[in-house]
């Protein structure tokens, strides 16, 4: 099979299950957000330890440990992703699937903003267009909402915030989950624990199949982000932005014909709005892409002296 190929196969894996995520924490009730948090980042540790060690991957620790300003990166961006995780497992829980799907269609956007404001990028014509568009829906949503949706802001704001600082850290995904799970490891720990003293934990008291449930949230978060990479690196970024739309357009089915979420009017045309900025984003990446490309066959090249 072409690298291509598989790498596609691998990116669409990854945001297949990306996408099923609200079908998975739900399981884990009666556990509270918090608590499938901890054992979110306590198991993900687990499994992405087994990983490295069945790929015999050892010697970037040393190296990362030289290095401070990396190390603090990582540490600011396990603080960024847990807030993420949590506020995501809570609004699957409480059933605001489709608003956590609104999130990670916005994503995009505010990737975006964040590269004008932060790293001083200039933004085509278009891609104001679909920042200005993304903004209308978001006014509209919020008339709707009687009130911000928060949920999708900070999703979208906490993964557009670990996205940059992982951008800048330069470290590969497995190790840097290592170093990221490590970190919020103690944390993570200290609050099982203390759920356990108080005598509220539901690890091992809902039974064998839920506590392999709490365990599995490891597995389901290694998974995917390897399959992630291992796309990262067969194809071209502007196939991944394609497939990125596989995860929310999967949430937001989810929250619509398995939580059977209210969906009034007024929210459909926010959702619309959300999507026709999107389309345009997407048109004008790929065509920017296309140019570049044109651009680069048509540069004659010059032999080195």
């Amino acid at each position: 099979m072409p690298e291509a190929r598989r790498g596609v196969l691998y990116g669409v894996a990854a945001y297949t299950m990306w996408g099923l995520f609200p079908l998975y924490w739900p399981l884990l009730k009666p556990s509270g957000a918090l608590e499938i948090l901890a054992h979110r980042i306590a198991w993900s540790l687990v499994a992405v330890v087994v990983i490295l060690a069945v790929r015999r991957h050892w010697s970037w620790f040393r190296e990362l440990m030289r290095t401070p300003a990396k190390l603090g990166l990582l540490a600011l961006a396990a603080a960024v992703i847990t807030l993420n995780w949590g506020v995501y497992i809570y609004a699957v829980n409480t059933g605001h699937v489709v608003e956590s799907a609104l999130g990670y269609f916005i994503n995009p956007l505010v990737s975006v903003v964040f590269g004008v404001f932060l790293l001083k990028e200039r933004l085509r014509p278009w891609q104001w267009a679909a920042v200005g568009l993304g903004t209308v829906a978001v006014v509209v949503l919020a008339i709707d909402y009687g009130r911000l949706p928060w949920i999708a802001l900070v999703l979208a704001a906490s993964f557009g915030t670990y996205g940059l600082i992982k951008k800048i850290a330069g470290v590969g995904s497995a190790e840097s989950m290592t170093v990221e799970t490590l970190v919020l490891l103690l944390p993570a720990l200290g609050y099982l624990t203390y759920l356990g003293q108080q005598g509220t934990s539901s690890f091992g008291q809902w039974g064998v199949g839920h506590a392999l449930l709490l365990a599995g949230a490891g597995v389901v978060t290694a998974v995917p982000l390897l399959c992630f990479t291992a796309a990262a690196i067969r194809v071209p970024l502007t196939t991944i932005g394609l497939l990125q739309y596989i995860a929310p357009i999967l949430q937001f089915l989810c929250g619509v014909l398995v939580a059977r979420e209210v969906m009034p009017p007024s929210r459909w045309v926010g959702f619309v709005i959300i999507w026709l900025a999107l389309s345009v984003f997407t048109w004008d990446s790929l065509r920017a892409a296309g140019r570049a490309r044109q651009a680069a066959i048509a540069t004659p090249v010059t032999a080195g002296t």
